[in-house]
């Protein structure tokens, strides 16, 4: 039982919680398929607090400075590295729960229970400040409830404060669905607010030895994708190898002698138990191979570097340049082709701000193109202001309202003036998708079961169909029914053939003084994006 929260415990919390959320990862993805089979964040939450824990084994014996005690720092350094590896809306918020709670216990020189609770309410007031529209029943509920409960308990006992907020935190998670009518519609708890009770559980454990007494999630893994935002790499190397390796210094050693035969680029950075490797190759599976000879290897991510052109940076001789966040080869294709660096994937906090960093520009529009990178966008924006680099994000959901905005750039016009224009002309494209349920769910169009074919038109469900092209007719006639001139079709990955021409074909003879783009976008999961102009 600790009567104080020293560095190691800070240590032991981050690779617990870590641990925790490896083991129910999948468990919290699937809590947001609503009733799109897209949810990720237990993805983003491991990925997260991954890079936290990275941050802690690169420097935890460190302090910084004279300010700092050694739990301060080791804190600080969590939270730095949850920020900069932060993914996805909850990852983003979790950074923020973190950096209050390093805020408040920077300097403390011993952390009992009435500075966990005082902590506890810095880190809830951090966690609502990085929401521009602060919603109840989600993660910041959940965090809220910990801290009110941290703040009635009586007396100096750690234990007994750690114990009372994550009681409390397990409780207020319990309610999420009678808060947030999405949550009740499709029958779970909110997914952030699952992440941050197992973590608050893990607090609990390492403080006390035991077991919560409120039984966690039966377990089921997911491995996490691969990061996919890096250098352009070296000609004469195609790949770029990353992963995690527990291994003793004197396997380490001999496998960087191997790698570096095998390539170039080399990185072998660690703690002497944890190490992060980095290195470019051509033969990706002797590079993987020398990591399990030296010990175990794991949250591997290989990237080929020919996938990644269209996100190399471009020149910004006007001082500016845009920034992309999309999924889809061709998507990319049609976003760069506009002028735009484009990130692939899910990025964190760090890999977007080090795309627009490499751009060069001084001032630098973001278009994410998703909620959840919305929310890393702009914690981008406030890193990259500390850097001199003024970002402005136009909140775009969608690819196609990204291009309908590079469409009417113009870098004749003041910056600011240019940003208005992209958000009013992303703003005036209204967006749809279609793809297929996830599970079983009620939407706001009525019930519906897994495989079925959905549209939805800017977030919500609005129409539930058996036949995929049947479904994508139907949604463009409801959405030319309320106007339109110009419609952008962007084909996914794994759209049937003949699937745009169906669609065309339809435009044409229903709605003939209609323009129609059809573009191969190559996007997972959703078949068919559409946007109306």
């Amino acid at each position: 039982m600790l009567d104080t929260l020293d560095a190691a415990a800070v240590r032991r919390w981050c690779a617990s919680g870590l641990d925790a959320l490896k083991r129910h990862q999948g468990e919290i993805d699937d809590l947001n398929v609503y009733p799109v089979p897209d949810g990720d964040t237990g993805t983003n939450l491991v990925l997260t607090l991954t890079s936290a824990q990275q941050a802690l084994a690169m420097d935890l014996d460190t302090v910084a400075d004279g300010t700092s005690t050694a739990h301060g720092h080791a804190l600080r350094l969590m939270a730095r590295g949850a920020l900069l590896g932060a993914r996805g809306n909850s990852g983003v918020i979790l950074s923020q729960i973190l950096r209050g709670l390093a805020d408040a216990l920077a300097t403390t020189a011993a952390v009992r229970g009435p500075e966990l609770a005082a902590a506890l309410r810095a880190a809830t007031t951090a966690a609502y400040a990085a929401v521009a529209r602060p919603v109840e029943g989600t993660l910041l509920t959940v965090v809220s409830a910990a801290a009110e409960a941290a703040e009635q308990v009586d007396g100096e006992q750690l234990a007994a404060v750690a114990r009372a907020a994550s009681g409390a935190a397990a409780q207020a998670l319990a309610r999420t669905p009678e808060q947030l009518p999405a949550l009740a519609r499709a029958g779970v708890v909110d997914a952030g607010g699952q992440g941050l009770c197992l973590l608050l559980d893990a607090l609990v454990e390492v403080i006390t030895g035991e077991h919560p007494e409120h039984p966690a999630p039966a377990a089921r893994i997911v491995p996490p994708p691969a990061s996919a935002v890096r250098e352009t790499g070296s000609a004469e190397y195609a790949y770029e190898v990353q992963f995690l390796l527990d291994a003793e210094p004197e396997a380490v050693r001999r496998m960087r002698d191997t790698l570096g035969a095998l390539g170039d680029s080399l990185v072998v950075v660690g703690d002497g138990d944890t190490w992060q490797v980095h290195v470019h190759v051509n033969d990706v599976g002797a590079a993987i191979e020398a990591g399990v000879v030296a010990g175990r290897p794991y949250q591997i991510s290989v990237t080929r570097f020919a996938d990644q052109r269209a996100a190399a940076p471009r020149p910004a001789p006007d001082g500016r340049a845009a920034v992309v966040v999309a999924a889809g080869a061709g998507i990319a294709e049609l976003l760069a082709g506009e002028g735009a660096v484009v990130v692939p994937g899910s990025p964190s906090t760090g890999e977007l701000l080090d795309a627009v960093r490499a751009t060069g520009a001084a001032q630098v529009v973001v278009l994410p193109n998703d909620p959840n990178a919305q929310a890393v966008a702009n914690q981008v924006a406030e890193e990259a202001y500390r850097l001199g680099v003024k970002v402005s994000v136009v909140p775009t959901r969608s690819p196609v309202q990204a291009l309908a905005a590079l469409a009417v750039r113009d870098a004749r016009r003041h910056f600011e003036d240019d940003v208005i224009a992209m958000a009013e002309a992303a703003g005036a494209c209204r967006y749809a998708e279609v793809c297929h349920a996830g599970r079983d769910a009620l939407t706001v169009a009525g019930p519906c079961h897994a495989g079925d074919v959905l549209a939805l038109v800017e977030g919500e469900v609005h129409l539930i169909g058996a036949d995929l092209t049947d479904t994508c007719v139907a949604l463009v006639d409801r959405l030319l029914g309320g106007g339109g001139e110009l419609v952008t079709l962007l084909v996914g990955a794994d759209a049937p053939d003949g699937l745009a021409d169906a669609v065309h074909t339809h435009i044409a003879r229903r709605w003939p003084f209609v323009e129609v783009q059809a573009y191969p976008g190559g996007q997972p999961r959703y078949p068919l994006l559409v946007g109306v102009e």
